[in-house]
């Protein structure tokens, strides 16, 4: 046990001992335990202070959500658009995926931790991030008690392993053990120890988390590691102007004339703006003019397809959506919406007004259930959150219309779902609670073409009614939804 004897000489730096340290690790090997026990002595006084506790802290709850009901007006119950004959199966297949998703996506980190009243321990509650498989320092463990002949804490975690951090270069250092636990006379000492606790992740992931759980006579307390992968950032020159700022995108089918005018109104207020087209009409027509790109797709892919290619070829830091048949006005400003994205850098999407229509926005409320049932989605129109800070007349929301102004790399990340080909809009939404910021501008607007009679478009647009339940069927499998109300 040599090695032992020389690391603990070079953690407590001879000349100061005289009292009695004792350092046990406790680990498992081949189901038996085995500790390793340390004996110095020091003249160090101690002049701590009583620090009542009777309470023993609940270290962890978890919480349970309550079951989302589909009753009242209003309510798309979604298992009714299924096919009968294939219903079985696709609840079995729903809830196999469903608990995979829960393995992706839940975390150590998600438990409620409740903090112990009054307690002598001292520890990192926010902010302890590891690299996985990185060894790291863990900030600011101490042990503030009154004066024992004895102190003794634990320490104990399950997604690493811990070790002390050696005084020098040649200091040898044991292996990590998942638990470690201190004992000491000098409580200075015992700090100095819990003050080089080193915290390394056993497991490989983008982003987990462990509990570590803090012991010290009947007080427990447990606090969150954050194991995560360092990601590297996505930065976009801005430039000088609107030219470098924003991309217009959107996508069109069998509506050339329409497109053609959009275009005229653009040129109107923007020359040199790039104008992106993702084209999947039956049979192609080439657009002119300068600063556009057209992309040819197969025939009839689809509104959100053509959706996701437009935004896959933009470069700048924002993009501009708008459909094939808007029209640019004196108030569609789009350096408008850039102030407000820029002012307020947590913002993913920014919508303004359409012209007819008003300025459209909706909430999304998301309630998950407790079961293979599935959850229950709230949407009501009309519903605003709470002020930009700065900007009056825009406000936070959960949807906006077709005119909106969004963060290039933040809605590649959610995507535009390709089954959706003739109704969709929410969708996207949807698909971005959570993680998308989304406000609603009424100071930006947009104006609306008169319709022009188009028979072969109205034709394949009235074909819509088996995408809407196609559509209805996505929402209970993908979304795990079981119905969805509508105010």
């Amino acid at each position: 046990m040599s090695w032992e004897r020389q690391k603990m000489d070079s953690l407590l730096q001879m000349g100061r001992c005289k009292q009695v340290l004792v350092l046990v690790i406790f680990c498992l090997s081949a189901s038996v335990m085995y500790s390793f026990i340390y004996h110095y002595s020091t003249t160090e006084e101690h002049t701590d202070q009583l620090v009542p506790q009777q309470i023993r802290a609940v270290p962890s709850i978890s919480l349970r959500q309550p079951n989302c009901t589909c009753q009242g007006g209003g309510v798309l119950v979604l298992k009714d658009h299924l096919p009968k004959d294939r219903y079985d199966d696709i609840v079995k297949r729903r809830a196999e995926e469903y608990r995979k998703h829960h393995i992706r996506t839940s975390s150590s980190l998600n438990r409620l931790i409740l903090a112990p009243s009054n307690t002598p321990l001292q520890y990192p509650i926010q902010g302890f991030t590891v690299v996985p498989l990185q060894k790291t320092l863990i900030p600011g463990l101490a042990l503030h008690a009154a004066k024992r002949q004895s102190y003794k804490v634990t320490l104990r975690v399950s997604s690493g392993v811990l070790a002390i951090k050696a005084l020098g270069e040649g200091d040898q250092e044991g292996q990590g053990e998942k638990e470690i636990t201190v004992q000491s006379t000098s409580l200075s000492d015992l700090n100095n120890l819990l003050g080089r606790m080193t915290y390394t992740s056993t497991v490989y992931r983008m982003r987990t988390g462990d509990l570590a759980h803090f012991t010290f006579e009947h007080h427990e307390a447990v606090f969150p590691v954050v194991i995560q992968q360092t990601s590297m950032p996505v930065l976009y020159d801005i430039g000088n102007d609107i030219n470098d700022r924003v991309t217009i995108i959107t996508k069109t089918f069998l509506r050339y004339t329409e497109l053609q005018v959009l275009i005229s109104s653009i040129r109107t207020y923007y020359k040199d703006v790039k104008i992106i087209i993702a084209d999947d009409s039956l049979e192609p027509q080439k657009v002119n003019g300068s600063n556009i790109e057209q992309y040819i797709m197969p025939p009839a892919q689809g509104w959100f397809a053509g959706r996701n290619l437009a935004v896959s070829q933009v470069t700048t830091k924002y993009f501009l959506w708008v459909d094939d048949d808007f029209l640019f006005t004196d108030k569609t400003k789009i350096e408008n919406l850039v102030e407000v994205m820029e002012a307020t850098p947590e913002l993913d999407v920014v919508g303004g007004s359409v012209a007819g229509h008003g300025q459209f926005y909706f909430s999304l409320v998301y309630e998950e259930g407790n079961g293979e049932d599935g959850g229950c989605l709230n949407r009501k129109g009309s519903v605003k959150y709470q002020p930009v800070p700065g900007f009056p007349t825009c406000s936070f929301t959960s949807g906006v219309v077709n005119l909106f102004l969004g963060r290039t790399d933040a809605v590649r990340k959610v995507g535009f779902d390709p089954r959706l080909k003739r109704v969709a809009h929410s969708e996207f939404f949807m698909d971005g609670l959570g993680s998308l910021l989304v406000a609603s501008c009424s100071h930006v607007s947009i104006g609306h073409q008169p319709k022009i009679a188009n028979a072969k478009y109205s034709s394949f647009r009235r074909q819509k009614s088996k995408d809407v339940e196609d559509k209805l069927a996505q929402h209970f499998f993908k979304n795990h939804l079981k119905c969805i109300r509508y105010g």
